[in-house]
């Protein structure tokens, strides 16, 4: 008999909960208990579209999430969970892990793993307490392409590696993709924790963990030490960072991970790109021979050259593995086989991803080379 699991949800703060919640949606063996949001420090001004009050309506109208309770804590003591699905402010990552974990329930969130690496501590530390299994989730895991930029690195395509490079595409702001009426007022957005730094808002946290994540998985190796700057160029409504940039020295190599809310045009490919001892690595975006949605390649560069010439390969993704396709079949895959989740969402390994984004912002803060806390450390 197929076990049917009981999933919650907590915090709507980050609008990729939608995404979350609509991937366990499409399984057949998941049944929709309650959910319930965090209460904000600044209180929202809107309930346009990406906002917490917005993504709280459609868990239970889109979703349909039977019941919404005013306090999680409340909802843990009076529900019977299998799986919560939890998206507050990245700096109440900590706090509701531990809340979750205590009722013996699994977790899943949305990367980052938190704001610091103690608040990721926090929730590893419950997570082996009370023996349960959390999944740190991440967009860039489910693209076949960067799957195989892995690959190809594993296979010695391009020699050694020795840098990695990774920026994000346009982006003016995770709240400027709505238009007309729906668009944002700067009022509107300072009163969202994505612009509040104590809440662990910023395009740090929101867009360089990304690389951070790519550099320690491409690498196979723990990062040593991190140089940072970060910068509100034009978000003056909030008191977080529009942009970032962090150096991030390895054992055997570099990485440069920039994040930025202000860029309206890429003008260049943003990658990842990895370079090797005999070649390089461009993961870009190539329209589709049917017209439709851009396929992702990763463009093979071996001939030396100092030119934009053509690459020497074009390759694509291979499928994802049947049944492990989205993050929710991959969760209850782990859950039900004991077998290993993928390396990016790995508990374990995003503590040394989250500590590398620690020392960024202690750097950044102290204007100094910053240690990344060890692997000892990390698992705490």
């Amino acid at each position: 008999m197929t076990k049917i699991y009981r999933l919650g949800a907590i915090g709507f703060a980050h609008m990729h909960i939608n995404g979350l919640l609509h991937a366990f949606a499409g399984l057949p063996n998941v049944e929709w208990v309650a959910c319930a949001d965090t209460v904000p420090a600044v209180p929202s001004l809107t309930t346009k579209p990406s906002s917490r009050r917005a993504n709280l309506r459609r868990a239970l109208e889109g979703i349909g999430i039977p019941k919404a309770y005013e306090d999680y804590r409340e909802m843990l003591a009076q529900e019977q969970l299998d799986i919560v699905i939890f998206c507050p402010e990245n700096a109440r990552h900590g706090e509701v892990a531990e809340a979750i974990a205590g009722v013996g329930a699994h977790m899943v969130t949305e990367k980052p793993m938190a704001a610091s690496l103690s608040g990721a501590l926090r929730m590893a530390r419950a997570a082996r307490a009370h023996g349960v299994s959390l999944m740190v989730n991440w967009p860039t895991t489910w693209d076949p392409a960067v799957r195989k930029m892995k690959e190809l690195i594993d296979e010695g395509v391009i020699g050694g590696v020795w840098e990695v490079k990774w920026r994000n595409g346009a982006s003016m702001g995770p709240l400027s993709y709505s238009s007309g009426e729906d668009a944002y007022t700067d009022l509107e957005k300072g009163a969202e924790w994505w612009h509040q730094a104590a809440a662990g808002g910023g395009a740090l946290l929101d867009y360089c963990c990304y690389g951070a994540c790519l550099a320690h998985w491409f690498l196979g190796q723990p990062a040593v030490a991190a140089t940072a700057f970060v910068a509100n160029l034009t978000s003056h409504y909030g008191d977080a960072d529009d942009n970032a940039v962090i150096a991030v020295r390895f054992p055997a190599a570099l990485a440069i991970l920039e994040g930025t809310w202000t860029t309206w045009s890429v003008g260049i490919p943003t990658g990842p790109i990895v370079y090797g001892t005999r070649g390089t690595l461009v993961l870009k975006s190539r329209p589709s021979p049917a017209g439709g949605r851009p396929v992702p390649v990763v463009e093979v560069y071996t001939t030396r050259g100092h030119g934009l010439g053509e690459p020497d390969q074009v390759i694509e993704g291979d499928p994802l593995p049947e049944g492990r396709a989205t993050l929710a079949e991959e969760f209850i895959h782990h859950l039900e086989t004991g077998e290993p989740l993928h390396p990016t969402l790995d508990m374990d390994r995003n503590l040394e991803v989250m500590a590398i984004l620690d020392a960024g912002i202690r750097s950044a803060a102290s204007g100094k080379v910053e240690l990344v806390n060890d692997a000892t450390w990390c698992i705490g």
